[in-house]
């Protein structure tokens, strides 16, 4: 099986209209036995998103169309492609009840699905910790230190991965190294070993799986992928499967980094 896990779509307000089709064929075109559409579910309706555009989520009202169009798109093309009905939903500290409730309603929908952290929770409200270079420094600010940030970041990840979200809940764990995603402009000194180590052994007990997700290493400020080798490496050593995924927000994207990603895995 050679497959994408983690693919958006046109229903993503902040990515690209190219349809869904276009994705499909570039996987097909690839050698992609299996991929999954991921497109970030609406966001609880009481949450109000920190970004100025509003444009993290797919919208409520989009949910039922979306979830029709991959189902027909599913049928057309199961002789060349399995293609699997899928969401990235995000855990948002404080809103563990609504997360459950829409699981609930539309988890007998869909096949497969990602839980990711994108918003941390402050004094000051919420940031969308990878939407800005900007952003990141009020975080900074915020929070005191880069270091701060960092471990702010992976204990909502671990909470993530310990919460209780209903039988539904996500398997998959999405780009668990994130917030490294502007490291180039604010570098940090130590490796956080003893953090990542406490979510990898969670992620393990609880039989999850991780997103190994290329996107970052197309961030010019990143240029690494989430997680970066030595932690994928570490993960696979213990027996967590890894999902490849482009975290593509445009066809031409499908796939990138596939060959990068498992040539970091071959001294496993």
């Amino acid at each position: 099986m050679k497959k994408d896990g983690h693919i958006h779509t046109p229903y993503c307000p902040h990515g690209t209209k190219d349809h869904m089709k276009h994705y499909i064929n570039r996987a097909i075109e690839q050698g992609f036995t299996d991929i999954t559409f991921t497109e970030h579910a609406p966001l609880p309706i009481d949450f109000i998103d920190p970004v100025p555009a509003k444009d993290s989520a797919m919208k409520n009202s989009d949910i039922a169309n979306y979830l029709d169009e991959v189902e027909q798109l599913k049928q057309q093309y199961k002789k060349e492609l399995n293609i699997h009905i899928g969401l990235e939903v995000d855990y948002i500290e404080g809103y563990e009840d609504e997360i459950t409730a829409f699981l609930n309603k539309i988890g007998p929908s869909i096949d497969d699905a990602i839980l990711s952290v994108h918003f941390l929770k402050g004094e000051n409200g919420y940031h969308c910790l990878d939407y800005s270079p900007d952003v990141f420094q009020d975080m900074i600010n915020e929070y005191g230190s880069i270091d701060a940030v960092y471990q702010h970041y992976f204990r909502t990840v671990q909470k993530s991965i310990l919460s209780d979200l209903g039988q539904y809940k996500p398997t998959r764990i999405g780009h668990i190294t994130l917030v490294k995603k502007f490291q180039k402009k604010f570098p940090v000194e130590q490796e956080f070993e003893k953090e990542l180590s406490d979510i990898l052994n969670a992620v393990k007990d609880k039989h999850y799986e991780l997103d190994y997700n290329a996107a970052g290493l197309i961030k010019p400020l990143c240029l690494e992928s989430y997680p970066p080798a030595s932690v994928a490496q570490k993960a696979m050593s213990m027996g967590i499967p890894l999902v490849y995924g482009s975290d593509a927000h445009q066809a031409k994207l499908v796939g990138y980094g596939w060959s990068k990603l498992n040539s970091q895995l071959q001294n496993i």
